[in-house]
């Protein structure tokens, strides 16, 4: 336990932090699941709704160092990839 009062503020900030950065983070696993699904069911309209709104969640994210750039990147080009065969199909 900290003794000075700014790693006492600091503490209290990062628990805070952490706390916005999980739901942040569960809300794009849920998008993921959710578009995933969507590719099962080949539902090829909202898919692509969905992988829009995915990968502006992802870009929102690594701006705010919430999610590292290239996890995000590589994130969402499996996505797009599997948006993209179910284009062609």
């Amino acid at each position: 336990m900290p003794n000075k009062e700014n790693a006492k503020k600091q503490m209290r900030k990062d628990e805070k932090l952490a706390q916005h950065n999980k739901v942040i983070n569960a809300e794009i696993k849920s998008l993921r699941v959710k578009l995933r699904k969507l590719i099962d069911a080949k539902n090829l309209s909202e898919a692509t709704e969905v992988a829009k709104l995915v990968s502006k969640k992802f870009d929102k994210a690594v701006s705010k160092n919430i999610v590292k750039k290239n996890t995000a990147a590589r994130l969402k080009s499996r996505l797009a990839k599997k948006v993209n065969a179910l284009k062609t199909k």
